[in-house]
Order: C-alpha cells, then sequence, then structure tokens
C-alpha cells in the first residue's frame, strides 16, 4: 500500500480528528491477541469507563458537532462506539476495518506468553516487516493501513470534526505517521489509557497536536490496569534492538 503525506492528500484544513481508545477489554485482562474472531468485548470495568466519558462530553459539550462517528470491526470498539454515540448527537456508527488494530493471523485468541512460545519475540526496528502470525499484519504494513484509514475518514469529512472509537495501534500510528517519527516509531514507547481521547487537527500546512491520553473523566476507582496494576506489556514492546 502506497501512503502519501498528509500535505498530498484531499484533507481539508480545519479536519478534526478525536480517536477515542475502547474501554478495558477482555484482550487487556487476559493478555491476549484477539483479532475478529475472538475479540471478547469491554469488561463491566471497560463499560464504566466509556459510561464516564459519555457523561462527560455530555456535561461539557467538548465534542459537540461531530458530523461522523467511526468504529474498527471489533467488538472491543465496536461496544464503545455504540455506548458513545448517545453523547455525540446520536451519530449512526460507521464500521471499517481500516480502523482495526493490528490483524494477528493465526494467533488471534493465543495469550501473548503462548504465541512468545511459539512465534518469538519481534524486534523492533528489525522485524517491521515481519507478519505477527502467518496471514498476519506486519507492523510496517499496520502501520501503512492505519495511516491511509485515517486520512480516507478525514477526506470523507472535509473541515468537520470526525470520532474514531479505536484502538491503542491506532492511536500510536497516528503519532508515529502524522509527527513523522522514523523508523516506524522505533524510539517511541507511549500508551494510550482506556476510553482516552487523543485529538488532532489539520491547519492545512501542519498537524496541530491538541491533546493526548486525555482520560481525565476516570477517578481512581475505574483506572484499573491503567495506574499501576496492568499486565506487564509483551516483550517484543520492551524488547531493543540489538
Amino acid at each position: 500500500m502506497k501512503v502519501v503525506a498528509a500535505a498530498n492528500r484531499s484533507i481539508a484544513p480545519g479536519t478534526r480528528l478525536a480517536i477515542i481508545r475502547h474501554g478495558e477489554a477482555v484482550s487487556n485482562v487476559e493478555d491476549r491477541l484477539e483479532g475478529h474472531e475472538s475479540c471478547g468485548g469491554l469488561t463491566e470495568r471497560g463499560r464504566r469507563q466509556v459510561a464516564a466519558l459519555a457523561e462527560r462530553l455530555e456535561r461539557t459539550g467538548e465534542l459537540d458537532g461531530a458530523s461522523a462517528l467511526y468504529a474498527s470491526l471489533l467488538r472491543r470498539a465496536v461496544e464503545t462506539a455504540e455506548m458513545l454515540a448517545p453523547a455525540l448527537g446520536g451519530l449512526k456508527v460507521q464500521r471499517t476495518c481500516s480502523l482495526c488494530e493490528r490483524h494477528v493471523g493465526e494467533a488471534d485468541g493465543m495469550t501473548w506468553t503462548e504465541y512468545e512460545a511459539r512465534y518469538g519475540c519481534e524486534r523492533p526496528g528489525l522485524d517491521d516487516d515481519r507478519e505477527l502470525s502467518p496471514g498476519g499484519e506486519s507492523w510496517a504494513g499496520f502501520l501503512d493501513r492505519a495511516e491511509d484509514g485515517l486520512y480516507t475518514v478525514m477526506e470523507r469529512h472535509p473541515s468537520e470534526l470526525i470520532v474514531v472509537a479505536g484502538h491503542g495501534g491506532i492511536v500510536g500510528a497516528s503519532l508515529i505517521r502524522f509527527l513523522g517519527i522514523g523508523r516506524n516509531g522505533f524510539a517511541l514507547r507511549g500508551y494510550a489509557d482506556n476510553s482516552s481521547i487523543t485529538e488532532w487537527e489539520w491547519t492545512g500546512k501542519r498537524w496541530w497536536f491538541v491533546r493526548y491520553n486525555d482520560a481525565s473523566h476516570l477517578d481512581a476507582s475505574e483506572w484499573g490496569a491503567e495506574r499501576g496494576l496492568r499486565l506487564a506489556p509483551p516483550n517484543w514492546v520492551r524488547a531493543e534492538a540489538s
């Protein structure tokens, strides 16, 4: 897939993009790779997190005027979008695979421990073109697809506000590609909390990075895995190229 920089795409000045990571998911708690086939959706805590965000949006009106609401095909993102829709003026949820988390292939449903025992650990910067597992996506391929997916929805809604109920990977892809971080984000170690908002605006010449990982609607009881209690990331996240 050939991806072109935003300046060379038909994105109108003033187009805004708010990416909301899904609430805590079964995959987060069980430390699993969950794709199209196995996604177990949100946990009860995840639903509370998204409900807290919906209440915040209704109270503050900070995303009022949104013209479109998109979600990936994965159950955890669709449930998040459906819970947020009433707070966004009752927008219809538009689903697209272009905004899915990285496709996991035949590893769908495995725990990360099982995955690493069978396939080994990815080495960031060295294995970027290796499929996650047979039938899955490489890291570089995922970034290409996610970038193109985000540009495409922005092109459909010129100078409007678009809300995406997405994934940590989609948030990360926006950082890497919109900010032009080299080597497929090799040096970046970011983490978007569940139900957080990351927002961008295209000025016509450059990106305005409005906010990142805004989860101020969550109180201490709803941070859960997001603040010191989350499972350690898989080894490939921590790995350094040698």
